[in-house]
């Protein structure tokens, strides 16, 4: 580790443990999309959200816990938490969203971390809306920030949500869109553009990381074309 808290390992070196990536951004930001263009590059990909979705199985530890500070009103007739009606809830509240944070971030930093430990990928991809706030970026060896203009960020929403503008946009709201300060981001990729641009991006930002140069600066990557409506 350095002294930022960053672990700074060249591909290829001897230590034997995955390499790992940490994406983060804001909610629409594509995250799953660069996710997805570094696992056809070799990487394997760790989705907290749906580690979250894994751990919510009605009775388990976490489902119980949510169930008892959002109440019965938050479950399915299938037992299953209606994630929508949660979602009501907690984003329409900051203490709320904050009480589900300090419930579920221990849970699923845990199941991260053991499956991290188990994995025998050389690089692991680990996507996370609330990544440094979880505290999982002391886990990761390099941090790319992904993000994309307001206007693209909100018709992704809703296009994949059904949300309507005004939900669309205080879901938006409510989530976090930049790293705190004094957090070290490897590379910035700006996902505005079309599928290609990204992917040429993210090819930049990808190099850097087995040659071992990402910590060393800081790279800034722009889409070159603007998405198709």
């Amino acid at each position: 580790m350095t002294d930022d808290g960053a672990r700074v390992r060249q591909w290829g070196s001897s230590d034997s443990s995955p390499l790992v990536i940490g994406l983060t951004g804001p909610i629409a930001s594509g995250k799953s999309t660069v996710a997805e263009l570094l696992r056809q590059r070799g990487a394997e990909v760790i989705d907290a959200d749906r580690v979250y979705r894994s751990l919510l199985q009605p009775g388990s530890d976490l489902w119980r816990q949510i169930v008892e500070r959002f109440g019965p009103a938050i479950v399915g007739s299938d037992g299953e938490i209606n994630r929508a009606a949660l979602g009501g809830v907690v984003f329409a509240d900051p203490a709320a969203l904050a009480d589900l944070d300090h419930i579920t971030h221990p849970a699923v930093v845990a199941e991260v971390r053991h499956r991290i430990a188990r994995s025998t990928a050389p690089f692991i991809v680990l996507e996370a809306v609330k990544l440094v706030q979880s505290g999982l970026d002391a886990d990761v060896d390099t941090l790319w920030f992904i993000t994309a203009d307001p206007e693209t960020r909100l018709r992704r929403l809703m296009a994949r949500s059904g949300m309507d503008e005004t939900s669309a946009r205080a879901r938006i709201a409510a989530a976090p869109d930049t790293v705190p300060d004094g957090v070290d981001v490897g590379a910035t990729i700006d996902n505005s553009g079309d599928l290609a641009s990204t992917a040429e991006a993210i090819d930049v930002a990808w190099k850097a990381v087995q040659s071992g140069s990402a910590r060393r600066q800081h790279t800034h990557l722009m889409a070159a074309k603007k998405e198709r409506s």
